[in-house]
């Protein structure tokens, strides 16, 4: 029960900073991580420390492709470690399942809404119903603007926790 009051905390803080400054801090991060082990070693003892350092292991590569390639900020990497080393393997697997999901959804909202993409494609239809070709796409730098990514592995997380019968491994 300590894990998850200590992963609500962590969640909480990083989603707003992920949503004021696109950055999730190794200032916020690293305390969470050090706490994280501490209780599984006192509490788990050395089977405790052992599940808490792979759960971190299998977090960070869950992401570590994705921000090797340039997809994916340090900080969302870091926060999935985080998140692995206070609940452990099984729960970081399943909570990156439904980030991915809360990123896919996350990202075409963020196309719709964001970047105008709706209003294009409206007047795209438009002009092909009346016999004109407009470009779909008309602006290259709205499509390099960043997600805050750490809202979705928040949201999967916190699926996870409350929501765990619904698939596990």
């Amino acid at each position: 029960m300590w894990s998850t009051y200590l992963l609500i905390i962590l969640l909480i803080i990083c989603v707003i900073t992920d949503l004021k400054d696109r950055k999730i801090y190794n200032k916020v991060l690293f305390p969470f991580l050090i706490i994280a082990w501490i209780f599984h070693a006192i509490i788990g003892e050395w089977h405790g420390l052992a599940e808490a350092l792979l759960g971190t292991a299998v977090g960070l590569g869950i992401l570590l492709i994705p921000y090797l390639l340039g997809g994916m900020g340090a900080g969302d990497v870091k926060l999935l470690a985080v998140i692995g080393g206070i609940k452990g393997i099984s729960f970081v697997l399943m909570a990156s399942i439904y980030m991915a999901l809360a990123g896919g959804i996350m990202a075409i909202l963020f196309l719709f809404y964001r970047k105008g993409l709706l209003k294009r494609v409206i007047y795209l239809l438009h002009g092909l119903r009346h016999g004109m070709r407009l470009p779909l796409l008309e602006d290259s730098n709205s499509m390099k603007t960043t997600l805050p990514y750490g809202v979705a592995i928040a949201a999967g997380a916190i699926y996870q926790a409350y929501f765990p019968g619904v698939f596990s491994l």
